[in-house]
């Protein structure tokens, strides 16, 4: 017996499995919905929420919320795009994004999410917060000036025995994403790059390793983001 379900995307007829997330039922169906918190194989924690829709009048995020049949998500409306392009604005003016001198540009999620919602003047005052750098690891740099809080690090990133190599330190306006100080000495190279390619912005780089490929041949200077989404 087949468990797919019928439901509608801005008023798009579309079917998934039940019980499947929306940002990945959509997916299914030809439909990018953005993320920057949201991974793949990896427990949802709607931590960014610019996967949010509306769904019976109410915002939802979209990577925690399961489709239902005869569900109607309500994604691309002015409204949603607004609240995703102000996300994409509070966290450039919350951080130190200089994207021209980011080893991360052209690979960098919330750059190509800038680009996809034409941000141009955020709304918002900059606050330019002075957070530190931290190059004690012999293999990684981690900037604070750079991270978004998406937990993509602290979820993935672990050790044979299931340790996070980075966790949350402090609460409030004081919190910060750190890289645990003895693990961080002995993680190996490729765990290291692991780390860095799932960071979805500039803060954890890898030692020595900045530049490889040339600005105008990264993800996504080739190719908008979402685009890999299609039928």
């Amino acid at each position: 017996m087949s468990n797919l379900i019928k439901f509608k995307i801005d008023g798009k007829e579309c079917m998934a499995e039940a019980g499947k997330f929306i940002v990945d039922a959509a997916a299914d169906n030809g439909i990018y919905i953005p993320t920057l918190c949201n991974m793949k194989g990896v427990k949802p924690k709607g931590a960014c929420r610019i996967c949010s829709v509306r769904i019976n009048g109410r915002l939802m995020t979209s990577c925690t919320t399961p489709v239902t049949d005869g569900m109607e998500i309500e994604s691309n409306s002015a409204e949603i795009q607004d609240l995703r392009k102000s996300i994409i604005e509070l966290l450039f003016v919350s951080g130190n994004h200089f994207c021209p001198a980011c080893e991360k540009s052209g690979n960098c999620e919330l750059q190509a999410l800038a680009y996809r919602y034409q941000m141009m003047v955020p709304r918002y005052p900059y606050e330019f917060p002075m957070k530190p750098v931290d190059a004690s690891s012999p293999r990684i740099i981690k900037d604070q000036n750079r991270c978004i809080f998406c937990k993509r690090c602290i979820k993935t990133i672990k050790d044979k025995n299931g340790r996070s190599y980075f966790v949350f330190r402090n609460r409030g306006h004081k919190l910060e994403v750190v890289l645990d100080e003895e693990m961080g000495k002995t993680i190996d190279i490729a765990t290291a790059h692991l780390a860095m390619e799932n960071c979805p912005v500039g803060s954890i780089l890898v030692k020595e390793k900045g530049f490889d490929t040339p600005i105008g041949k990264r993800k996504f200077d080739k190719e908008p983001i979402g685009s890999d989404i299609k039928l």
